[in-house]
């Protein structure tokens, strides 16, 4: 029997946010009144359709506050990321770019999930009014990666997150208070780190204009730019080395930001997977400078400062680039294509396999190689001085299997629809990674998505919803079991 359970708290939320939404397109016209605002009525109208809906939405729930259960949770998740896009896209729709549906619409849902694929050339003399909604789309998608990815997939218990669960991950009356404080320690973290990116670029020579949109996108590991040339704009090593930095800290679980905030600064220090995603910026970096060096005789510094912000980039899944890195050589090319799987720390707003998968993965195979040597002894397995559950290895073997199984699907389908094996492959690892460029001469860092076809273009918008969801969460909603009572 079918469950018809309430859909009530779920429509009511999404209008709530929908409310939300619509203020936050009124912010270009204001922030940008005297500047460059050709687009101004465009994001007027669709201000009031968000507002309209999102109202009808919030207020046909009545005004009790309704408690969400599980399941109702999964259907939230979901719909949050399919509607806010949609709406997102109306400014885009509207303006007088005429942008067709499929086009507007990759661009808004590669803006929220943070992706940084673009389907638009000629950013350089793009009006402001755009350029600026495009940077608050990564903003605002960041701030609800890193909600949902600290609150709720652990209490959906998806892909391994159980690990990082923290008090406020359970969604009972109890606790609600942790988690409103929760809330505000999160949103304050980003907004102080948003700040403090924005005044660093300014201070090294950017404008204010490229301040604010490039704070906007990196501190959300996002990585649309104001420009065709990306981040290449800028030709000053400062920039691209702070940059970095940036993208490394909205890379790291932002609950820990939280916690140094309250005074307990050791949990920042000594958690594993930071260490570990720090140490392998760094190896990394280090062995495609040396490699430049060796091979094209490249300045050691500019060497390293270009590689660091480049792998940085797509390890994080920012997917900014100061250089066209297909170009280093083959060796870096691999490197690449294998580094857009990684991702950042789990709890961040990067996309991605995540550092702790890997890490796990590496405590299993050294538990299988101690019980083939001693097959009678007992192997405790410890993350982060916890001790992991069964349950724990099992989601996260399930997610590292549906990953590599999607990643397989999505590019038979785009090399049947006529592209060829780089942009295929390279294509759906960048979607359902959310890092934004791929590799080649059409998707590549100096490329973009616009000449692909439509059908190729909504078929990486449904894996760049998977990646952001973490594919689970998805998937749990098409078994028959979720549905019946």
């Amino acid at each position: 029997m079918v469950a018809l359970f309430n859909i009530l708290p779920v429509v009511q939320i999404l209008g709530f946010l929908l409310i939300l939404l619509s203020f936050l397109m009124t912010l270009p016209v204001n922030l940008l009144m005297y500047g460059d605002t050709p687009d101004w009525l465009a994001f007027v109208k669709s201000a009031s359709i968000c507002f309209g809906v999102g109202l009808v939405c919030f207020l046909s729930a009545g005004r009790k506050r309704h408690a969400l259960k599980q399941r109702q949770m999964f259907i939230l998740t979901v719909s949050a990321w399919v509607f806010i896009p949609l709406f997102s896209s109306l400014p885009l729709l509207l303006s007088d770019f005429r942008l067709s549906i499929t086009d507007a619409f990759f661009e808004s849902i590669s803006g929220v999930t943070t992706t940084g694929s673009t389907i638009l050339s000629g950013l350089d003399v793009m009006p402001d009014d755009i350029l600026l909604w495009r940077s608050i789309m990564q903003w605002m998608g960041g701030i609800g990666i890193i909600g949902m990815a600290v609150a709720i997939l652990p209490f959906l218990r998806i892909g391994g997150m159980r690990l990082f669960a923290t008090e406020s991950s359970e969604w009972t009356e109890k606790a609600v208070p942790r988690t409103n404080r929760l809330a505000r320690g999160l949103v304050f973290s980003y907004l102080a780190l948003t700040l403090g990116c924005l005044l660093t670029y300014w201070a090294l020579g950017m404008d204010l204009f490229n301040a604010v949109n490039h704070a906007l996108t990196t501190v959300s590991t996002g990585g649309y730019s104001t420009s065709d040339s990306s981040m290449g704009q800028f030709d000053q090593l400062s920039i691209l080395f702070a940059s970095s930095i940036f993208m490394m800290l909205g890379g790291i679980p932002f609950f820990l930001f939280v916690r140094l905030l309250n005074g307990q600064a050791q949990p920042l220090l000594r958690d594993q997977q930071i260490h570990f995603f720090l140490k392998f910026l760094v190896i990394v970096a280090s062995l495609i400078a040396i490699y430049r060096v060796l091979n094209d005789g490249t300045f050691p510094l500019d060497a390293f400062v270009h590689a660091l912000f480049n792998v940085t980039s797509v390890v994080t899944t920012t997917g900014y680039a100061s250089q066209d890195y297909s170009l280093w050589g083959p060796f870096v090319v691999v490197l690449f294509f294998f580094l857009t799987f990684v991702g950042g720390c789990s709890g961040s707003t990067s996309g991605g396999m995540k550092i702790f998968r890997f890490q796990l993965s590496m405590l299993l195979l050294r538990e299988q190689v101690l019980r083939l040597l001693h097959p009678n002894a007992v192997v405790a397995r410890h993350y982060n001085g916890r001790i992991i559950s069964d349950e724990i290895v099992a989601s996260s073997v399930a997610f590292s299997f549906i990953f590599l199984a999607t990643l397989a699907v999505v590019a038979a389908i785009l090399a049947a629809l006529g592209l060829d094996l780089v942009t295929s492959l390279t294509g759906a690892a960048t979607a359902l990674a959310n890092v934004g460029p791929g590799l080649g001469a059409i998707i590549g860092p100096a490329g973009n998505f616009q000449t692909l076809p439509d059908a190729a273009k909504w078929v990486l918008m449904v894996a760049m919803l998977l990646g952001r969801l973490e594919l689970l969460s998805v998937f749990v909603m098409f078994s028959p079991h979720f549905w019946r009572s």
